[in-house]
């Protein structure tokens, strides 16, 4: 069933927001060759600890971290560990913030050092599809407008979609209904209303679509080995647009 939010909850959403991008902001600070995965997890934890707040993929569905760190070919859910970054590594955090029972989820993907231009490419269109999508969004759209306007831009930039993996709604629970996927036809799919919140965020690589999991059951990859990136904001619903609850207060605040 997809909730619709009250101003009241939109505005604790926002907090929690606020504080995940403070915190994407402070990991993005450590963000360089030789510094460990789980170094990244702990800056996170650390953080957010010091703002009352928790980290809700710990032990969510037994996640052994409280960060997402995807390195490269890694899609999405790497487990931190004893890993450095190197040098022309591409790294995506995910993680979702927890304040005041409201969650709020996001991800970047990072540049370490000097990546080929279609790595960096690949890097700044998957952000760009996830705005194409964000602009979608408003009273009477449909989630397949979204899903389109991220697919089709991907593949105006040679890039393929990541099928398996989705968007979703999101509130008191990190995942709730609908589903968005980053791919599909315009005009399909739940109509959206003033008051959702979902979490859009495209997954796409520079090869082939295809995904398999790690031995780890957590972490998915690329089939073939090529780089993925990642970037997810939490949008809610508004009156006349949208509102990015995940970006800082220039483009969070900004409807449409």
């Amino acid at each position: 069933m997809i909730s619709i939010k009250s101003e009241r909850e939109i505005k604790l959403m926002r907090e929690a927001g606020m504080l995940n991008y403070l915190t994407h902001e402070e990991i993005r600070k450590h963000i360089r060759a030789g510094v460990k995965t789980k170094d990244l997890d702990k800056v996170a934890r650390d953080f957010i600890s010091s703002h009352n707040a928790t980290l809700s993929c710990l032990n969510y569905e037994g996640y052994p971290a409280s960060i997402c760190v995807s390195i490269n070919d890694e899609v999405v859910h790497g487990i931190p560990s004893s890993r450095r970054l190197a040098n022309g590594d591409i790294v995506s955090i995910d993680f979702t913030v927890r304040l005041n029972g409201y969650e709020s989820d996001s991800a970047r993907t990072y540049i370490v050092g000097e990546v080929p231009k279609e790595v960096k490419a690949l890097v700044e269109n998957t952000k760009n599809a996830l705005y194409e999508g964000i602009k979608q969004v408003r009273p009477g759209a449909r989630i397949g407008d979204i899903s389109n306007a991220i697919e089709t831009f991907a593949n105006m930039h040679g890039l393929s979609v990541v099928e398996e993996l989705v968007g979703h709604g999101i509130g008191t629970e990190m995942h709730e209904d609908p589903d968005v996927p980053n791919f599909g036809a315009k005009g399909k799919g739940p109509v959206l209303k003033e008051g959702m919140v979902i979490a859009i965020e495209p997954m796409l690589n520079l090869g082939k679509k295809d995904v398999c999991m790690l031995d780890d059951d957590w972490t998915i990859v690329t089939e073939d080995g090529s780089p993925s990136a990642h970037f997810e904001h939490t949008v809610a619903v508004t009156k006349n647009g949208y509102k990015i609850l995940t970006g800082e207060i220039e483009n969070g605040e900004k409807e449409i």
